[in-house]
């Protein structure tokens, strides 16, 4: 009896297998922590946190010398070029309607030109020029008692120097673009210029390059361009209308949207209603070349650049 049962335990012993190599179950494990890495990572960067996003990237740049690739959109949990990133307009972040920008940009416009009129006053020259305010900017008219260029002549005179070399280094203070407008009296056909749009235009070019090379205006802020004898500021035909005419206007152009532009005159005429303002639009980061200034009624300026 008792052989017998050692018998049966020894054969219930030898019915129990054993495996011999487990070994891939470590593998096995391996690969489930990797993938629990994995998914712990792609969570972290779904919430990812600007400050240390900025702090773990400086810190792996120090290891590895990483690039700058652009930055990181937090709403989107991903890594973005900066030029993609939208970026909330100022305007929207403050509440500045576009009569709030208009009236702003009137008060840099008179700064500017109490800078101006400051430094001719100093030298005895304020009388020979005339400023306007309007949508378009500060308008500098060279226009004076003494003429600034000879009839049928494009060179400046020496009151002209004198002026330009006064309010080129405000000017060339400016962020603004600049646009040279020039003008012409009424004459008939010469060897140098055989029609206005010559002269004026090359009455331009010679205060723009005045600006640029002796005063410091920087070249791709300015552009020049010729009105011919379209746009007289004397419609008279004597010698001293003539004279107001050959002229040339430099132009400190506003770099504000059409829609706070366009309330900068009842600004100025004190009409402007602010309820019937509305929140301004930002302000495009290419705004148009100053030599792009449009011709009205028709006209075809001849254009030349600060180039």
């Amino acid at each position: 009896m008792s052989g017998r049962g050692r018998g049966r335990g020894r054969g219930l012993e030898e019915e129990h297998e054993e495996h011999v190599d487990e070994r891939w179950m470590a593998s096995y494990m391996d690969m489930v922590t990797v993938l629990m890495c994995m998914f712990i990572v792609l969570f972290a960067m779904s919430t990812v946190d600007q400050a240390k996003f900025v702090q773990l990237k400086n810190s792996l740049a120090t290891g590895f010398g990483a690039v700058d690739v652009g930055k990181v959109d937090t709403a989107e949990g991903i890594v973005v070029p900066a030029d993609l990133v939208d970026t909330p307009s100022v305007n929207q972040d403050i509440g500045l309607t576009d009569l709030d920008l208009a009236m702003a940009e009137v008060d840099d416009l008179t700064a500017v030109q109490a800078a101006m009129q400051a430094a001719l006053s100093a030298v005895g020259l304020d009388s020979l020029v005339e400023y306007t305010i309007d949508e378009r900017g500060l308008s500098v008219g060279l226009i004076g008692s003494e003429t600034f260029f000879e009839p049928n002549v494009a060179t400046l005179s020496g009151q002209a120097v004198s002026v330009l070399d006064t309010i080129g280094p405000v000017l060339a203070g400016s962020q603004r673009e600049v646009s040279v407008e020039g003008h012409a009296d009424r004459h008939g056909v010469t060897i140098n210029y055989p029609t206005d749009w010559e002269l004026s235009s090359a009455r331009a070019t010679q205060v723009l390059r005045h600006l640029v090379e002796r005063t410091g205006v920087a070249q791709e802020r300015i552009g020049a361009i010729g009105y011919g004898s379209a746009r007289p500021v004397d419609t008279g035909d004597d010698l001293a209308a003539m004279a107001r005419n050959r002229r040339v206007d430099v132009v400190l152009l506003s770099n504000q949207p059409d829609s706070v532009r366009a309330l900068i005159p009842s600004v100025l005429d004190g009409t402007a209603v602010p309820d019937e303002t509305a929140p301004a639009e930002s302000v495009p980061a290419d705004s148009e070349p100053a030599n792009s200034v449009p011709a009205h009624g028709g006209e075809k300026p001849v254009v030349s650049t600060g180039h």
